[in-house]
């Protein structure tokens, strides 16, 4: 049926409690994204996309993914293949993600953007093709009116310690309405047991300007970093790590591992644990001084197929959820920070769903009454930004700590069209407890519970960053 509207008014809100939920206290609130990986660079020049495939399918690998799993030669995903030619293989494979998040995400993307109705297909392809490739060239679409549409009121992108912020800079500098920040992404100064690790310790030095050869050269150069990022207004940082390390360490051993490394020796396992473990709580602390937010993004087994690592690089899906023990690490790790009085803010994200209750109760461990949620369970991500996981993140800290002090969604996107996953997660949210509201598991109350919703889609955040 090519005229059938499949995004209506009432997607995913199945009652009328939900309905009102979503209308009246979650769908006007801006959207803070507190975490994403879009290019400062594209804001800061105000980027225009020739056509779709380059705004929606570029750097996509959750679409990849199904277009490899539907046996779409790479040519046509990552390879040299025309963008018409890649976004008609995308347009082919549409139809086959059903019940997939992909097939919500791209109709109500196509929808919010430009108004488009019609289910994608190989049928509808052309069609589509050609309307969204016009309304590309209006102002409206470029890069800044995109996040405009959504009502974006806070951004932030994520760089390593060794960029430059000139694109950040020149946004604080413009007439922009939609701030612009960063979160400060040392990973690469953390991995010690990489095969690059020297090569990276040598670009950070020349950045800070300070010759690395020790560990404390190293913290210095660090710190003369997070100093730099303050200063250009950075309140975040994050890391992306399989677990926290925490293995007891003395200071003259993580110098001698240290100098091993710079040596070209071999790290063993515990001695690289031990490392982590001291750069972290180091950054940790240093984050606590400067009173940012620091978030942990823990639990992804990537680069799983090595084959296709060797040839198109990281981050190009082929990643999966790992089963790492994480319990006793974090408690450990945040215990240390806690008893020193120097814990900051703490956002936990697990990719396992067998550990939301871990992290959910977890946090509470840490809550200790001096700031609302100071330690936070992470929403619903990458594997479980869809509408199960976001409802099993929702339950598990409802069951084990307090929903209502959540800071709420992210996009953690490479994308200028994934804003409207914010609408998906409000829109699960409103259904998940309207359902409640009409089961008489919550109160009829439209006002409390709103103002739950609100306080979760946007208040929660602003308070919190204080951006």
């Amino acid at each position: 049926m090519k005229n059938q509207v499949f995004i209506k008014d009432n997607f995913l809100l199945q009652n009328e409690y939900s309905e009102k939920l979503y209308k009246g206290f979650a769908e006007k609130q801006p959207i803070i994204d507190y975490h994403n990986h879009l290019s400062p660079k594209d804001i800061a020049e105000d980027r225009s996309f020739d056509n779709i495939t380059q705004v929606w399918l570029a750097g996509d690998h959750y679409k990849w993914r199904a277009m490899r799993t539907m046996g779409v030669d790479e040519k046509y995903i990552t390879g040299d293949a025309s963008d018409k030619e890649k976004f008609m293989a995308w347009a082919k494979t549409v139809p086959h993600t059903l019940r997939n998040p992909l097939y919500h995400w791209t109709h109500l993307e196509l929808k919010r953007y430009f108004g488009i109705d019609e289910l994608l297909n190989e049928e509808s392809a052309e069609r589509i093709y050609e309307e969204v490739n016009k309304q590309l060239q209006q102002p409206k679409n470029s890069c800044r009116g995109l996040l405009k549409q959504m009502n974006v009121e806070t951004l932030c992108t994520t760089e390593d310690p060794i960029d430059t912020l000139e694109y950040h800079q020149r946004l604080a500098k413009s007439d922009f309405s939609i701030k612009v920040s960063t979160a400060f992404r040392p990973d690469e100064a953390v991995m010690i047991d990489s095969d690059t690790y020297n090569d990276y310790i040598n670009k950070l030095g020349e950045v800070a300007k300070i010759q690395i050869e020790s560990y404390q050269d190293l913290k210095k150069a660090l710190l003369k970093r997070i100093e730099y990022f303050d200063a250009n207004g950075c309140k975040l940082c994050d890391h992306g790590l399989n677990f926290i390390s925490f293995e007891d360490f003395k200071e003259d051993e993580i110098t001698a591992i240290f100098q091993k490394k710079k040596n070209g020796e071999t790290v063993s396992t515990l001695e690289s644990e031990k490392f982590k473990t001291a750069i972290l709580l180091y950054l940790s602390e240093t984050y606590h001084e400067f009173g940012w937010v620091q978030q942990f993004h823990l639990g992804a087994l990537r680069n799983n197929n090595k084959r296709m690592l060797k040839e198109l690089g990281p981050d190009t899906g082929w990643d999966s959820i790992a089963d790492y023990s994480q319990a006793e690490n974090i408690s450990a790790y945040l215990d240390r920070l806690d008893s020193k009085d120097k814990l900051t803010k703490t956002i936990l994200y697990n990719l396992n769903p067998a550990d939301n209750e871990i992290f959910a109760s977890m946090i509470g461990n840490f809550n200790d009454g001096s700031v609302k949620g100071k330690v936070q369970f992470g929403s619903g991500w990458w594997f479980l930004d869809q509408k199960d996981g976001i409802i099993k993140q929702l339950n598990a800290l409802s069951n084990m700590g307090l929903v209502s002090c959540f800071i709420g969604m992210l996009t953690d996107s490479r994308s200028f069209l994934s804003y409207p996953r914010h609408e998906y997660f409000r829109r699960v949210l409103c259904n998940l407890l309207g359902a409640e509201m009409q089961s008489g598991e919550l109160p009829e109350d439209l006002d409390l519970v709103g103002k739950m919703v609100a306080d979760i889609s946007y208040n929660n955040a602003k308070e919190y960053f204080k951006f």
